[in-house]
C-alpha cells in the first residue's frame, strides 16, 4: 500500500514547521543575541536547528517585516555618555526628509525621524537623539546640526534625559 502525500500538504507541514521555529526563535532572540563569538551557532544549538536553518529564517523575518533589525544596543551610560538630549526641530516641511537623512547620518545621532506637529504648543517636526558625556558637548553637537539645517530651520529646542525609564524592547509572552 502506498501514501501519496500532494505537493501543498508538504509545503502546508513545512509552513507550519517555520511558523513554529520563527515563534522559537523570537522568543529566545527578545532579550538578545548570546554575547559569544559564534551568537548563530550557540542560538541554532539552543533551538536544535542547524546556523543555515536559523539564518534563513532570520533572514525571511527580516524580509517580510516581522523582525525590523538586528542591530547590536550599545548601553551609552555604561560607555560613559550620561548628557542625553533629544533634539527637536522646526524644519521647513519642504526639505525635512532630505534633512532628516543628513541629520540621522551624522556619527553623534543615534536616532532621528519625522514627527507631526502639533500647533500652536509643539511646532516640531524632526527630532534627533544625540549622546556625549556632558552637556556642553551635547549642545556642541546640537549646534553642529544647526549649522547643517541653516535657514530651513525655524527653531529648536534639547530636551535632557534625566532618568532612564525603559532600556527594552517589546517583550512578548510564550502563552
Amino acid at each position: 500500500m502506498s501514501v501519496c502525500i500532494s505537493r501543498s500538504e508538504v509545503d502546508a507541514e513545512k509552513e507550519t514547521d517555520s511558523a513554529e521555529l520563527d515563534r522559537r526563535i523570537v522568543f529566545a532572540t527578545q532579550a538578545g543575541l548570546p554575547l559569544v563569538s559564534r551568537p548563530y551557532d550557540e542560538l541554532a544549538d539552543r533551538l536544535g536547528v542547524s546556523s543555515e536553518r536559523l539564518q534563513q529564517r532570520l533572514r525571511a523575518m527580516l524580509a517580510d517585516g516581522r523582525m525590523r533589525r538586528i542591530a547590536a544596543v550599545p548601553n551609552h551610560y555604561r560607555l560613559g555618555y550620561v548628557a542625553n538630549g533629544m533634539s527637536v526641530w522646526d524644519v521647513d516641511d519642504r526639505c525635512v526628509d532630505a534633512l532628516g537623512e543628513r541629520v540621522g547620518a551624522l556619527d553623534f545621532v543615534s536616532h532621528c525621524y519625522r514627527r507631526p506637529r502639533h500647533p500652536p504648543d509643539w511646532p516640531y517636526n524632526l527630532f534627533a537623539m544625540v549622546h556625549a558625556h556632558d552637556r556642553d558637548e551635547a549642545r556642541d553637537k546640537v549646534e553642529r546640526i544647526a549649522a547643517l539645517l541653516g535657514d530651513a530651520c525655524r527653531a529648536h529646542e534639547v530636551l535632557f534625559s534625566k532618568r532612564i525609564l525603559k532600556k527594552t524592547g517589546m517583550r512578548l509572552r510564550p502563552d
